[in-house]
């Protein structure tokens, strides 16, 4: 049990880095794809709206990108970038898993919403086509959340 505890540090941290990579990149998945299906409905009456749609459809995608980051930030603290793996004790571990968890979790919750208020956007550019802006600014404010769960979890990693 002593060796598992000494030496779990390390999968346990990439555990909680591939977790924000993975969970919030299926929330963009999630959330571009409820976009976009109600986006092609509208392109399939009025192709000239494609461009405003795409960008409606396009920003439930940033958290997929969120985790990334943290992703790439995490394993490059934990030395896998440089060839140099830290033998991360448990704790260690645990607290790269912790620091990851904000984005991987309100990056999925955000996204999925995010891409349901984006389709509510495509039915206000629809019928409303002059209003749109207001649309995507609606978007946007889901997506504060998305970038508070972002900077929770960097300044988690900045301070392992």
């Amino acid at each position: 049990m002593e060796f598992l505890f000494q030496h779990s540090g390390l999968a346990i941290g990439l555990l909680g880095a591939g977790l924000a990579a993975c969970l919030a990149g299926a929330g963009s998945g999630i959330g571009t794809g409820v976009a976009g299906q109600a986006g092609a409905g509208l392109v399939t009456e009025d192709p000239s709206k494609f461009g405003k749609v795409m960008i409606l459809q396009v920003i439930p995608g940033t958290q997929g990108l969120y985790g990334l980051v943290v992703f790439f930030v995490a394993i490059m603290n934990m030395g896998l970038l440089s060839g140099t793996a830290a033998d991360l004790s448990f704790v260690d571990g645990c607290r790269y898993f912790a620091a990851c968890m904000p984005i991987g979790i309100g990056g999925l919750v955000t996204a999925k919403y995010q891409g349901k208020v984006a389709a509510a956007s495509v039915n206000l550019l629809a019928k409303n086509p002059d209003h749109w802006s207001k649309g995507m600014i609606l978007c946007i404010t889901v997506e504060f959340y998305a970038i508070l769960s972002l900077l929770a979890s960097m300044m988690m990693l900045l301070f392992i």
